[in-house]
């Protein structure tokens, strides 16, 4: 391979080979049921599982799982141990760089072994290991499946400093196993100053509308590239339709003519209509009022924004995975969208939070000082059907289980 055409990979010492990483690690699971655990043969979809992902995703290759969507928001990296609002410990994310970057390889290398050919994984993470994860993805899963590097404003201009810029954004990188991939473009509903800067100009009968050129770039030697009322289409450019399209938008008095003749084309404004995401999200900021309602869980995402994910790269009944579970948003986004999904986590808070959501939906935010004055907001279920609906697996190591099982039967029953 010519130099120039060189991946760029990360050397560090125990950089594990992929062959050692993908070798079948047999484990035992067990449902709970309340009090019960049960043995199963294989992993339940639209279920949380409590253990190290690393084993359950060496669990779904050894089972053939095949995993249209991962989101995932791991560890930054960032030296800090995380509490939930009720100061019980989430998870210490306290690994050096070389440590990170090789837990995290060893864990990709296994998404992607699951994923589908037309799979797609989005990475949340912060700024302190951005980049040398950037480099780790290349080296998985191509650089010539890197899609973007997404911005995510994550807060409002509040973690000033006294020597250096303010923190407000962390990021999102997009990847798909192959050129190929599902693709449901999303969108926005647009701001009304947009609206009237885009659609400035009105029918008689009170449409909005703007003006668009009826040519397009590109020379064509076909219908679009001859003669239209006596006009051609400019100098490298071809008609957007063929002529007789263009007569029929003429009688529909679809098309404007200026005072020099030139012709444009009216687009109308319609409510239904959206704007395309670009790769900054400034609309998807976690929870900072008190209305807003959460499961406490330290790192808890906005829940718009992981079902535009899901939305936008997978389809109805399509399976989406969360390794990095925590407060469950992932689980919850994938139900409400009608997709199968599975949750990994290895921390019993995690647990407790994603079971909980799942069975008895979000609490508001509320306040510090004053949330244990009044019992936090659950929905009741209101019927059978609904309690079904809610249902949320919860699948254990055997190991784990074994070593705290009363810890485990409580999350069980909550």
């Amino acid at each position: 391979m010519p130099p120039g055409d060189a991946e760029v990979v990360l050397s560090y010492p125990n950089k594990a080979e992929r062959s050692d990483i993908i070798k079948s690690t047999p484990r035992q699971f067990l449902i709970m049921n309340g009090e019960s655990a049960k043995n199963i043969s294989s992993i339940p979809e639209n279920s949380f599982i409590l253990d190290d992902n690393f084993f359950v995703l060496n669990e779904l290759i050894r089972e053939g799982t095949k995993v249209n969507l991962y989101y995932l928001d791991p560890p930054y990296g960032t030296g800090f141990d995380f509490h939930s609002r009720d100061l019980e410990h989430a998870y210490k994310d306290s690994m050096g760089p070389a440590a990170y970057i090789e837990f995290m390889r060893r864990r990709l290398i296994l998404m992607r072994e699951t994923m589908a050919d037309d799979g797609s994984i989005y990475v949340h993470i912060g700024h302190q290991m951005l980049g040398h994860l950037k480099v780790v993805m290349d080296e998985v899963f191509g650089s010539d499946n890197f899609r973007n590097l997404i911005t995510r404003r994550k807060c409002s201009s509040k973690n000033f400093t006294s020597k250096q810029y303010a923190n407000i954004n962390d990021y999102i990188l997009f990847y798909s196993k192959t050129k190929s991939y599902k693709w449901n473009k999303p969108g926005i509903d647009p701001e009304q100053d947009w609206i009237e800067r885009e659609y400035p100009k009105f029918d008689n009968i009170g449409r909005r509308y703007k003006l668009v050129p009826v040519h397009a770039p590109g020379t064509r030697n076909g219908e679009t590239g001859k003669q239209w009322r006596g006009m051609m289409p400019p100098p490298g450019k071809h008609w957007q339709y063929v002529p007789d399209k263009l007569e029929e938008l003429d009688r529909q008095g679809d098309i404007h003519w200026s005072r020099n003749g030139n012709p444009r084309r009216k687009v109308y404004w319609s409510s239904d209509k959206k704007t395309a995401l670009t790769d900054y999200w400034d609309q998807y900021r976690d929870a900072h009022h008190q209305s807003i309602k959460i499961t406490g869980y330290p790192t808890e995402k906005n829940l718009a924004m992981v079902k535009m994910i899901v939305g936008a790269s997978s389809d109805e009944g399509d399976l989406v995975v969360d390794p990095f579970c925590g407060s469950g948003t992932t689980l919850h986004a994938a139900r409400d969208l009608k997709r199968r999904y599975l949750g990994i986590d290895a921390s019993f808070s995690a647990a407790k939070a994603t079971i909980r959501r799942m069975r008895h939906g979000l609490e508001r935010m509320g306040d510090y000082v004053n949330k244990h004055e009044k019992k936090a907001e659950s929905p009741p279920l209101p019927s059978a059907n609904r309690q079904e609906e809610q249902a949320c697996g919860f699948v254990v190591d055997s190991q784990l289980f074994d070593a705290y099982p009363q810890e485990i039967q409580d999350i069980s029953e909550v």
